[in-house]
Order: C-alpha cells, then structure tokens, then sequence
C-alpha cells in the first residue's frame, strides 16, 4: 500500500513539472504565433516567465491556499 501512495505521489510530482513546462511554453507562443509581440519583447517575456519563480517563490500558491483568494477581497 505504501509503495501505491509513493508511485501515485511522484506521478502527481512529474505531472506538475511537466506542466509547468507547457505552461512556460504555451505562454510565449501564443504571442508568438500571432506576432503581438517583437522579437525582443518575446525574449524579454522568456526571461521573466523563466525567473519568476525566484522572486515570487511560492506566494501565488500560498495566497490562493490562504485567506487572499476569498471573495471579500476581490472587486
């Protein structure tokens, strides 16, 4: 039984890496493939896509698993 909960936990795992790779990807080529952006701005938009998680860390998670993500405090 052990071992089940381990398998299913590391799946659970290797599906949220890898989704966060088309997440990455999804976001860029959207602008690409319909030419909103220039080159330069795309790299720009790559590079801050990929360094977010340094700064941001793990806010977003804890806001939306918090109390920030309550109605109350929305618009």
């Amino acid at each position: 039984m052990l071992t089940l909960v381990i398998v299913i936990v590391l799946a659970a795992l290797l599906f949220d890496f890898l989704n966060g790779f088309h997440d990455a990807a999804n976001s860029i080529a959207t602008v690409v493939s319909t030419r909103v952006l220039s080159l330069r701005r795309v790299i720009w938009a790559a590079f801050f896509n990929f360094v977010a998680f340094l700064v941001l860390g793990t806010r977003v998670a804890r806001t939306l698993a918090g109390d920030g993500a309550h109605r109350s405090h929305t618009f």
